[in-house]
């Protein structure tokens, strides 16, 4: 696994000196990139969710496009759309935006549910189907979409479809004084984004991808995934638990942060590290659960502290003299 630690490593490195203080969701990223998963970075306005997206696009050797999400956008502006050519006397198909291999999705919630549905296709299946053809996404395919939870005005909130095609969930929140105090020195000139250089080509990238597929997962491990994502449709506070696309998120997540701190085979700590991001946005909390303001976390929480990890067993003190 040393091969794919040398690349998160360079890759991390590179941006934090973009986002400063936020290692832990940097390597959260990260470690969705190499998994080939979609990544929702939810939070308030000005923590650095976009500048997060631009910092991991020039890092990385990939063609990259932003979207701007505004309610009057059409689905068509995203997948694309078939011009009749005059000359050749045949429909041609102009791609749109959504055709590159980082697709930052900004302000994703902004749009209406009918242009939000227009990345359900390309997400889960990478490809877009347009007037009945189908054309293929490049490989690697990324979404990163960004979403201000606290603005409500304006604001379509993602259906469960589309949160589900999400591999995990970041919030970056606040950073600290001192951290703080170093973006203000960075940005003194120039902001420090623009200075950020490509650092892993795209097979580099693909390369990674595949080898955190041989890091080795025990029977027990799967059972403790399992057990935790049934605890979730079964736990009181629950409306609905998490889908059998959350048990292959923390199962591959689970994989790829293990090859990051270098070992080839998951521990129960590895799946515990990863149970929020993966499941919380994948749980809808009953209103009754709601009213007292219980929300996924805290069920997340509370299966990590109720689920027991298969083949652990409770031993006896000795007794003592």
């Amino acid at each position: 696994m040393q091969e794919v630690q040398t690349i998160a490593r360079r890759v991390s490195d590179n941006v934090e000196k973009v986002i400063v203080g936020k290692h832990d969701e940097i390597q959260l990223a990260l470690i969705a990139m190499l998994c080939r998963g979609h990544v929702l970075i939810e939070d308030v306005p000005g923590v650095g969710k976009t500048m997060l997206a631009r910092a991991f696009a020039r890092s990385l050797g990939c063609t990259f496009r932003r979207i701007q999400f505004t309610p009057d956008m059409l689905p068509s502006d995203i997948t694309g759309v078939s011009i009749f050519n005059q000359r050749d006397r045949e429909f041609e198909f102009r791609q749109g935006p959504i055709f590159a291999q980082i697709v930052l999705a900004d302000e994703i919630n902004r749009a209406t549910p009918k242009t939000q549905s227009a990345l359900l296709e390309a997400m889960e299946e990478r490809q877009v189907t347009v007037d009945g053809v189908t054309y293929p996404m490049d490989n690697p395919f990324l979404v990163l979409a960004t979403q201000n939870p606290i603005e409500y005005e304006g604001t379509f909130p993602l259906p469960e479809a589309q949160l589900d095609r999400f591999l995990v969930r970041i919030s970056l929140g606040y950073p600290a004084r001192e951290a703080e105090m170093q973006i203000l020195d960075a940005q003194r000139v120039s902001h420090p984004v623009e200075s950020v250089e490509q650092v892993v080509s795209a097979e580099e990238l693909r390369r990674a991808q595949t080898l955190i597929k041989d890091v080795h997962i025990s029977d027990l491990i799967k059972e403790y995934i399992i057990g935790i994502v049934t605890a979730s449709r079964q736990h009181p506070d629950t409306y609905l638990g998490a889908s059998p696309r959350g048990s292959l998120a923390l199962y591959r997540t689970s994989q790829a942060r293990a090859a990051l701190e270098g070992r080839d085979y998951v521990i129960p700590d590895d799946v515990k590290a990863l149970a929020e991001a993966t499941l919380a946005h994948r749980i809808i909390i009953s209103p009754s659960a709601r009213i007292k303001s219980v929300d996924a976390r805290t069920v997340v929480e509370d299966l990590l502290r109720t689920v027991p990890v298969p083949g652990v067993r409770a031993t006896r003190e000795p007794a003592r003299a």
